[in-house]
């Protein structure tokens, strides 16, 4: 063989090794770290539909779900017992950076994992059963203000999570001690609503994507969405904002993945190529908005930056409530 040929040979046998590198993972699978039927659920049915609808895998990403501590146990499932697991996408939120800041993922911090993409976000909500006298924020603060352990309010979470978080800026606002909430601790999103519509807690802190099929069925009201202005969307139009209402709070719930910190460059490359494609797509952006998430696309080295950046700000915000030194 001239050495023309062995050069050409040993370029093709590279593009080889890297396309081989880089091949579709094998039996993936999205982890929601939580029960069914919230937020969780909604980010892995979200990327295992757009997937493969975009071809960018063969086959649907299998969902399991690993809930405790609002994410606490996946991340430490995945840090610690599957590391180098290419296959496997945890699902997080803005909840989850705002427990790491807190410490509650126990000895992992923010720097565990490879925080791969973000796909949406959502915006915190107040949520009450659509026959609840509670018919705008006021009313729930006035009743607050008289006594505020006289309402049942269910979160995802316990103190500190990003559910208490909302409400404990409410009574911020309002001059009531966050410590004189009574709350109940709920494993995300769909238990929220199970509880709420079971009338086993008056009032759920959650997010309008958890919130909006109850609402379009009729069983649920929000007396307010956390966003800077009304959302432009036919059924959210007239969700008022706790802002319009004179309560300046504005909580985005941004929503993605990450994969475990052992993670091959060859495989999370692969990955974030994929997701850098699905977020480029005007047939993703259709399965987004049908899922009541809002445009937030960030993948790789940009995103690492911003959970970050969000980590440390949320010490900020948990420091001046006391729930960090």
């Amino acid at each position: 063989m001239n050495l023309s040929l062995r050069k050409v040979a040993l370029a093709a046998s590279c593009v080889l090794f890297a396309s081989q590198l880089m091949a579709e993972p094998k039996r993936p699978e999205c982890i929601a770290p939580a029960s069914p039927g919230g937020g969780f659920d909604l980010t892995c049915k979200l990327a295992q539909s757009a997937l493969v609808n975009e071809k960018l895998l063969t086959k649907p990403m299998r969902v399991t779900y690993m809930p405790g501590g609002v994410g606490a146990v996946a991340y430490n499932a995945v840090v610690a017992q599957r590391p180098a697991d290419a296959g496997t996408l945890v699902a997080w939120s803005s909840g989850s950076l705002l427990n790491l800041a807190q410490g509650k993922f126990g000895r992992f911090d923010e720097s565990a994992v490879r925080w791969l993409a973000a796909v949406g976000t959502s915006y915190g909500a107040i949520a009450v059963k659509s026959d609840s006298p509670y018919k705008t924020l006021d009313d729930l603060v006035k009743a607050l203000k008289k006594d505020p352990s006289s309402v049942v309010i269910g979160s995802g979470g316990t103190v500190g999570s990003q559910d208490w978080m909302q409400t404990a800026l409410i009574a911020k606002a309002a001059g009531i001690n966050p410590r004189d909430l009574r709350y109940v601790a709920l494993e995300g999103g769909g238990e929220i609503a199970t509880a709420l519509l079971g009338g086993h807690i008056q009032v759920g802190s959650t997010d309008i994507s958890d919130s909006m099929p109850h609402i379009q069925s009729g069983d649920m009201r929000l007396l307010a969405v956390f966003s800077e202005k009304r959302l432009d969307e036919p059924e959210m139009k007239d969700i008022p904002t706790a802002k319009e209402q004179g309560y300046d709070i504005v909580w985005p719930v941004v929503r993605g993945f990450y994969l475990g910190p052992k993670v091959s460059d060859e495989d999370y490359a692969w990955w974030k190529d994929a997701f850098d494609k699905l977020l480029a797509s005007e047939d993703f952006a259709k399965l987004r908005d049908q899922r009541e998430l809002f445009p937030f696309a960030m993948t790789g080295p940009e995103l690492d930056t911003y959970v970050k950046k969000q980590v440390a700000d949320y010490k900020v915000l948990a420091k001046e409530f006391g729930l960090i030194q």
